[in-house]
This record gives C-alpha cells, sequence and structure tokens, in this order.
C-alpha cells in the first residue's frame, strides 16, 4: 500500500511506516497486553517523579513542585489507574437491541484500535497532556507517536528517553524538533490526530489532517468565564476562582479567562482579592509556590495585553503583597485584574494564559448568560450560587466544554467525565471510557439467525413483498 506523507521528514516517515505496518498485519492486543503497557506507563511515571518535577522547573524558570505533582504527576497516575480497573469492562463487545423484523438475529458493538495515533503535546502540562492521551491510546490497543513541545526542550528530552526506554519503537515513538516538525508530523496519515494548543495553530492541525482524511481530537482554549451570584459568598468564591487562575501563573486551559460579579459587588473583589493572594502568595520574587512564564516570548505577550489595556483606559489592579521588584529575567507577572475592558482592548478577546484576570460586572443573571452567549463557547464554565434553580438554568442556557459548581478545575479530575471543548474550543472528548471510545473503532456486527424470513424479502417482488413492506412500514 503506497502510504502518502507529503513533505514529513524521512526519519518520520520511516518510523510511522513501521508501526503503520504493525497495526495492518499483527493481531490486535488483547487485553493482557494492553494491561501490561499500562503497568509500564504507570511504573515510568512513578519511578521517575522527581526528574520529571525537576526538568519541568528548569524548562519554566520556576514551576512549582507542588503544582506539578499535583497537576502532572497524580492526574496521570489516576487516570491511568481508572483506566486500568475499567478495561475489560470497556473492552467487552456490547449487545444492542434488534428490531422485530430481523429476529432471531442478534447485534452487538466490537471496540477495535483505529491503528495508529499521534499526539501533538503543549508545554504548558507537558507531562499530564502527554501520558493521559498515550494511556487512552494504549488502552484502545493503538501505536502511539508523539510530537511534544519545543518550549519545554527539557521534558521534551526527558519524555523521549523515558517512553523510549519503556516501549518497543513500533508501540510508541518520540518526535523532538521545532514547529516545522510538528507541521510535517499533522501531515502524516493517522488513523486518528490529537492536538492540544491554540484555536489558532489548531485551524493549521485540522487543515493538514484533512489531506488524509484524517479525523481529528482538538483540545483547544478560549475565554472561560466564572460567573458569581450576589447570592454567593464572595470571598469563598474569589479564593476558589484565584487558586484556578493563578495555578501555573495562569498558564492553564481551562483557568478562569474571565471573571463575572454582580455590579454592586465591584469594589469589594479588590479589597477581597488582595487578601486572598496575600495568604496566597505572601511574596512572589523568590517564592518557589508561584510559577513563572514559560517563556519571554509568552512574558512580553502578557504585559502587552496589561499595557494596551492600560493605554485604553482600563483601571488595572495589580496584587504585589511584598511589593517586590518582578524582574523580568524571572518572567514573573504579579496577579492582575483588569477593571473598565471593552471590547476593544486584546485582553477582553485573546485567551490570556496568564495571571490576568479581567473583571466584568453586570446587572442580572440573564445579562450575564447573554454575554457569556455572545462570544465564542468557552472550554470551561464555573459558576457560583447556592440556588440549584439558577444553577440549572446557567447549566441549561449556556454550552461549554465543561462546568464545574462552586469550583474551579475540578470537573477535569473526574475520571469519569469528559474533557473537550466545543466549536472554537475543540471538538472530540478523552479522559476515561470517552478516551477509550475515541482511539477505537466501534464496529456493529450483525449476526443472523439459521432460522430467519430474510429470504421472503428477496426477489422476485410481488404482493407478498407489498404486504409485509405496509407492515413494517405501518400508516
Amino acid at each position: 500500500m503506497d502510504i502518502k506523507t507529503g513533505n514529513a521528514h524521512p526519519e518520520m516517515v520511516e518510523a510511522f511506516k513501521k508501526m503503520h505496518e504493525a497495526s495492518r498485519h499483527e493481531k490486535a492486543p488483547d487485553y493482557r497486553t494492553r494491561m501490561e503497557r499500562l503497568d509500564k506507563l504507570l511504573a515510568m511515571v512513578r519511578g521517575n517523579q522527581e526528574e520529571i518535577i525537576a526538568a519541568i522547573s528548569e524548562d519554566f524558570g520556576n514551576r512549582s513542585s507542588h503544582e506539578s505533582t499535583l497537576a502532572e504527576i497524580f492526574t496521570t497516575v489516576s487516570g491511568i489507574k481508572h483506566s486500568k480497573s475499567k478495561l475489560k469492562k470497556w473492552m467487552a463487545p456490547k449487545s444492542r437491541p434488534v428490531s422485530w423484523v430481523f429476529k432471531p438475529g442478534k447485534a452487538r458493538i466490537q471496540y477495535q484500535p483505529v491503528g495508529v495515533v499521534g499526539i501533538i503535546v503543549p508545554w504548558n502540562y507537558p507531562i499530564n497532556l502527554t501520558m493521559l492521551p498515550l494511556e487512552a491510546a494504549l488502552a484502545a490497543g493503538n501505536r502511539v507517536m508523539i510530537k511534544p513541545s519545543e518550549f519545554t526542550p527539557k521534558t521534551s528530552a526527558l519524555i523521549g528517553k523515558l517512553l523510549g526506554e519503556t516501549f518497543e519503537p513500533d508501540v510508541v515513538t518520540v518526535v523532538e524538533g521545532g514547529p516545522e516538525v510538528a507541521e510535517s508530523f499533522s501531515h502524516l496519515p493517522f488513523d486518528h490526530l490529537l492536538f492540544t494548543g491554540s484555536t489558532s495553530v489548531g485551524h493549521h492541525v485540522m487543515r493538514a489532517a484533512s489531506d488524509n482524511l484524517t479525523p481529528v481530537t482538538l483540545e483547544l482554549g478560549g475565554k472561560s468565564p466564572a460567573i458569581v451570584n450576589d447570592a454567593y459568598p464572595l470571598d469563598k468564591a474569589l479564593r476558589s476562582i484565584l487558586v484556578g487562575k493563578l495555578m501555573n501563573a495562569g498558564q492553564t486551559c481551562i483557568a478562569p479567562d474571565y471573571l463575572m460579579v454582580p455590579r454592586i459587588r465591584l469594589e469589594e473583589v479588590k479589597v477581597i482579592a488582595g487578601k486572598i493572594v496575600t495568604k496566597l502568595y505572601p511574596t512572589l520574587a523568590n517564592n518557589p509556590d508561584y510559577t513563572s512564564i514559560v517563556n519571554e516570548r509568552h512574558y512580553e505577550r502578557i504585559t502587552n495585553l496589561i499595557n494596551e489595556a492600560r493605554e485604553k483606559g482600563a483601571s488595572i489592579f495589580e496584587i504585589n503583597p511584598a511589593e517586590e521588584q518582578l524582574s523580568s529575567e524571572s518572567r514573573k507577572i504579579s496577579p492582575t485584574l483588569i477593571f473598565d475592558g471593552t471590547d476593544e482592548m486584546t485582553v477582553m478577546g485573546d485567551e490570556i494564559f496568564g495571571p490576568v484576570l479581567p473583571v466584568v460586572p453586570y446587572d442580572t443573571l440573564d445579562e450575564a448568560i447573554r454575554y457569556v452567549n455572545d462570544r465564542p463557547r468557552p472550554l470551561a464554565l464555573y459558576y457560583f450560587d447556592k440556588d440549584k434553580g439558577r444553577i440549572e438554568k446557567v447549566l441549561d442556557e449556556t454550552v461549554s466544554g465543561g462546568v464545574s459548581i462552586n469550583e474551579t478545575l475540578l470537573h477535569i479530575a473526574q475520571e469519569d467525565l469528559p474533557f473537550g471543548g466545543i466549536g472554537p474550543s475543540g471538538m472530540g472528548h478523552y479522559h476515561g471510557q470517552e478516551g477509550f471510545e475515541t482511539f477505537s473503532k466501534k464496529k456493529g456486527v450483525f449476526f443472523q439467525s439459521s432460522i430467519n424470513g430474510s429470504a421472503l424479502l428477496h426477489p422476485p417482488y410481488g404482493k407478498r413483498v407489498e404486504m409485509m413492506m405496509k407492515t413494517m412500514i405501518g400508516k
């Protein structure tokens, strides 16, 4: 079979062809083989925690070791353990009903690996966003090629080293390199391609995949709102929102991207937020808990967002508890609230991906819902309220990738919930069973009974068939 690989690098093409050949000519991995692969992946992550955390911190300049343990190690281990506990059930064929017309035949769904899966990894959570798609693809019985981010070179090299030591190259292969390698990678004729990253790059990935009719799962981002109802304690809501916003210094795809509060509570936000940030991060400059921006390019992008908003009339509220001088070399940016933002400001339209939070006032819940719905559908939405009726109203009248009620971020940690966006925030799902199904072919199978009436519908057609069709169709 001639495999169209476009202008992809020769070494990458050779690695892909070996995987493709094996996926077509070797028997699909059975339950035992899949479990062995998941066990190897689990042992790899557990056995190299310190090295992983150190590499990530070196790439960022400073990355909280506790955040890395929680968001990279724990989530990965939890995801693998969940798949291991459910895999036998997921793999089992599922019976489906058969219409009375076709009885006593039977029908079922059979799950098969799609073949070779490509995974393009972002820089913000390089282990989590490598290993969770990988474990889902391995659970489904696939072979996997991975392109880690060039923005985290130490971690990407470590990923290649560890996976190379753990798996045979026709099972898991890591391809390192810059944007040109990522572009070549996206042109390979994978059986499924998962990309996590920005919406703008997602356009290019989907366009490249379309040349091969490769199915894609796109995990993008966007502006995720956090709405606080007047009936909910503002201090409690702001603590959750600021913890979610400032984890990884806001470099999280589901971080709250803007805050909506009742107009009458607007002034309280500054006072309460200042107190909360002071408790969370008494200092910033040398605080190992407060993460740096990943590189100079993103540091400048975020500072430019703040400066442009200031120049266009926004009120900037910087929270710097110890009143430190934060050098550009440290790439640390103070938690910053932006008031009086307008649609002409870039910070109000683009995903921020940093410790900056615009605050938008509203007068009625309907107004807040309309504000959200007038913008591209977000990856996450957060709503704080005690009233069940209003909570259901927000859930019913807004559309987003996922939701946490009276909390931020934690919906992504629920192993039995799918994770994925909608529209500009992405397409497709993974995590848990949805991850297994994303990387599986759900094949429908019909079993004809040895005694059946199908011959009654064979030619030559006549009154007998006409009568049967009338019975089957009805009035």
